[in-house]
């Protein structure tokens, strides 16, 4: 098992507020953070970089003897994690004025055991890629998918919404954050997509399906990262790939 990823600003943001990260602790057991920050001119950088860096942190003290944790302790782990950068990017903006406002989406994946664990906030995505399908395992937490949740709008209305891109939930905008929690199987064959709004608002699902079943892991989040900029470019792309 291997993990690839890569970011690139786009064509018209000054800074590309995305951060992400992705380790290997052995052939078993590998994690991604992939974050997109929002707020002003600087705070988007500051929250989403410094978000990733806090779960960092903690991915460094985890200690798992023989490959051996229990899911539970791992959606513990997770879930504090997750808090645990709330908090700080949270602290932060309230004791700096420029940065006041400032949060990011979280997107905290690990892959051990044969399964697959996210921690998320936000609309930055977890695909499933299986048997020639794509599966999204995330659900956007965004204005308009409370409304298609609703009954409002259909799913495909939501993916051209004015508003799409209005999230409800954030890490670092208050003292505490829901943090979604899921698990399914990883199989043989499996792979696993992480990104920012900057792919998915570009480039469609039938397309990253294409990309990813067609091309090694390396190649893969390259030309993912290159066919969004070749739409527009308007948002920074960030993507992960787990084969």
């Amino acid at each position: 098992m291997n993990i690839f990823g890569k970011s690139d600003i786009g064509l018209v943001r000054q800074t590309n507020q995305d951060s992400f990260s992705v380790g290997k602790i052995n052939d078993d057991i590998v994690w991604a953070v992939v974050c997109d920050g929002m707020g002003g001119a600087s705070g988007g950088n500051v929250a989403s970089s410094e978000a990733a860096k806090a779960i960092i942190e903690r991915i460094k003290t985890l200690d798992i003897p023989e490959n051996i944790i229990s899911n539970e302790e791992l959606s513990l782990f997770m879930t504090d994690a997750v808090k645990h950068a709330n908090t700080t990017v949270f602290e932060m903006a309230q004791n700096n004025v420029e940065l006041s406002g400032m949060g990011t989406t979280c997107e905290f994946v690990f892959v051990i055991n044969h399964r697959v664990h996210v921690a998320h906030v936000g609309d930055s995505r977890t695909y499933l890629i299986r048997n020639n399908r794509i599966i999204q395992i995330t659900e956007d937490h965004s204005f308009v998918q409370e409304m298609v949740r609703q009954g409002q709008i259909t799913q495909e209305e939501a993916e051209k919404h004015p508003n799409k891109n209005i999230i409800t939930r954030a890490v670092g905008v208050g003292a505490d954050v829901d943090v979604d929690y899921i698990e399914t199987e990883f199989e043989q064959g499996d792979k696993i997509l992480t990104c920012t709004d900057g792919l998915s608002n570009m480039v469609s699902a039938a397309e990253m399906l294409s990309i990813i079943t067609e091309n090694d892991g390396k190649t893969a989040v390259g030309k993912l990262v290159e066919r969004a900029v070749s739409e527009g470019g308007y948002d920074n792309i960030t993507v992960t790939a787990i084969y």
